[in-house]
């Protein structure tokens, strides 16, 4: 949106044209800040023309129009761009602060948490991602926005009431004005930089976990959607770098979504990729960022040269900082990552920060960067999808963002080292504590006493193996799951009262023992000869058995790993993974 200085034939930001109506508690467009503005028109009353297309709501209707031959103090003094708010009745009178005209800054800060779409908590940090915007001009923002199939890759789009998992992708894609230097040239755009991003149920924590783009994966077959509507099946790969997900013989982003869901067992439910010019953009629309480096680095690769200390970085000088690797760490893919994670955790905070938050002027600016630097799946394809999934990203506390790295070892099968695989002695591990939405931050004192009252389900009393009653059904484990476990319980753990009663009417995805009150201490021995964690006890009701015997009901579900696995998750991030939070500032070595 350009707009033109009137009369005069300037041309004006319009981002630096909103300020805030503290009568209405609405942002406003003044089209001509330098002139002295119009009085507020009357409620329900006609729209001053000199006053520009403000978008915002007109006064409110139970606000009473201003009595005629009453002057409103300061209404006519110079230099003021929206009149002075009106004390509402009975309300107490504040005393201004010294040099400051009276204000509601809790009115204000409402406001402008409204307009904010997830800058004001969530991935802000990105690379490659940034939904920030509000419902200022809707359409234009809606048109800026690029969005393609998820071709059946991703759960269907994250749900209010569930934890969330958002696929960030920033690719090479060598786009817009001075980018020559960046990237392969002439790449479809690979996924270059890549992060899971797993926001909990209860919106207290988050991890984002970062995908080494050289990691050796299994690509699977990828069904992707063609533009003229047709449907193609990309072949897959086997033993492939992970960043051939995206780019490689026409695969698009739904299918580095199916090879993460492969990697890691987690579906993703949405995914948003970025290129290099999300990065400038993003930086400079919010003001620049501070990042701190324990070394001077002069890189002529990524064009990066800043001594030792901490700077404030935007634009171009931002992207050679997140894309530079020979001058940190052990100079690899893994070096730059970390250098990335710093980098996001500062954009974070800027983005957090109360300078952004009240600001108008970085608002639009972000709505407009944000916008037009994504390019997000069909299942979030609007301003008003963003900002559903912004409200819930930004109840997020930074400190409890952690950022983290699936644990990778060099390739053994490499004689010069350029490639990594899991490490799987750690790894597993990790994606078993995002799937089963574990805090790698302190757990909160609410989130404790919550599971106190859970691990409560396996103290007391436990029933002896012979006295348990239990019915077994496959709810979305592997073939013939049912009737393996039923043969172990009855042969090597004396559970002989137990019987398969096949297929459960639905899959669920964590294996349950379902039980009535006087049933609790056979559910106990149970779990103890399983190794079923206390959430996966479910008190409730007893069931009939073929024998017309009470039972309990054990639905094996997807996590179900065989006879004799234990499925007691992991209750905290291992001491050895590397990880750091948003709200710590690292310096780069």
């Amino acid at each position: 949106m350009d707009a033109q200085g009137r009369g005069r034939g300037e041309n004006i930001d319009p981002a630096d044209q909103w300020v805030l109506n503290p009568t209405t508690g609405e942002y406003e467009l003044r089209l001509s800040p330098s002139a002295p503005q119009s009085p507020i028109p009357a409620p329900r009353g006609p729209r001053n023309p000199g006053a520009g297309n403000t978008r915002g709501r007109s006064a409110s209707p139970d606000q009473a129009p201003e009595r005629p031959g009453r002057a409103s103090p300061g209404r006519e003094t110079p230099g003021r761009d929206v009149p002075p708010q009106r004390r509402r009745r009975g309300a107490q009178e504040e005393e201004s602060p010294a040099g400051r005209r009276g204000r509601r800054p809790a009115k204000k800060n409402q406001k402008a948490r409204k307009v904010l779409l997830w800058g004001s908590g969530t991935v802000a940090f990105l690379v490659l991602a940034a939904g920030v915007g509000g419902y200022l001009y809707l359409e234009h923002l809606n048109d800026n926005i690029t969005s393609v199939s998820d071709d059946g890759a991703s759960t269907g789009g994250f749900k209010k009431d569930q934890a969330i998992n958002i696929l960030l992708i920033g690719t090479d894609k060598r786009t817009g004005a001075g980018n020559e230097g960046y990237g392969d040239k002439g790449s479809a755009g690979h996924a270059d930089t890549t992060i899971l991003l797993h926001v909990s149920k209860d919106r207290s924590n988050a991890t984002a976990l970062s995908i080494p783009r050289d990691l050796i994966v299994d690509i699977p077959d990828c069904p992707t959607q063609q533009e003229d509507g047709s449907e193609k099946v990309i072949p897959g790969s086997v033993g492939a770098r992970f960043n051939t997900s995206l780019g490689q013989g026409g695969r698009t982003p739904s299918c580095t979504m199916r090879t993460v869901t492969e990697l890691t067992g987690i579906k993703p439910d949405n995914f948003m990729v970025a290129d290099f010019n999300a990065v400038k953009t993003l930086t400079t629309a919010v003001g620049g960022v501070e990042v701190c480096l324990g070394k001077d680095i002069n890189d002529p690769d990524s064009h990066l040269n800043l001594p030792k200390g901490t700077h404030r970085i935007e634009g171009e000088e931002a992207l050679a900082f997140v894309r530079t690797r020979h001058s940190v760490g052990l100079g690899g893919d893994l070096s730059r990552i970390e250098l990335q994670q710093q980098f996001l955790s500062s954009l974070m905070r800027e983005l957090k920060s109360n300078d952004t938050l009240t600001s108008p002027s970085k608002m639009i600016k972000l709505a407009e960067a944000g916008t037009k630097a994504l390019t997000v799946d069909s299942q979030l394809n609007s301003i008003n999808k963003l900002k559903d999934l912004g409200l819930e990203l930004g109840k997020l506390n930074v400190k409890n963002l952690t950022f983290t790295t699936i644990p990778v070892i060099d390739n053994p099968a490499e004689k010069v080292k350029a490639t990594v695989v899991l490490d799987e002695s750690k790894a597993p591990q990790v994606f078993d504590l995002i799937r089963n939405d574990v805090s790698f931050t302190e757990v909160k004192q609410k989130q404790k006493k919550e599971k106190a009252a859970v691990a409560a389900r396996l103290k007391g009393e436990k029933a002896p193996a012979s006295e348990v009653r239990v019915r077994i059904l496959n709810g979305g484990a592997p073939p013939g799951s049912a009737q393996s476990t039923l043969s172990w319980l009855q042969v090597d753990e004396g559970v002989s009262k137990s019987e398969n009663a096949g297929n459960a009417p639905a899959e669920l995805a964590k294996t349950t023992l379902e039980y009535a009150p006087d049933q609790a201490d056979q559910a106990r021995r149970l779990a103890d000869i399983m190794g079923l964690s206390a959430s996966a006890l479910k008190p409730g009701e007893s069931v009939t058995n073929s024998q017309g015997v009470p039972a309990m009901t054990l639905t094996l579900g997807k996590d179900f790993k065989g006879a004799g696995v234990s499925l007691t998750p992991p209750d905290k991030a291992p001491d050895d993974i590397k990880k750091s939070t948003a709200d710590k500032v690292v310096c780069a070595e």
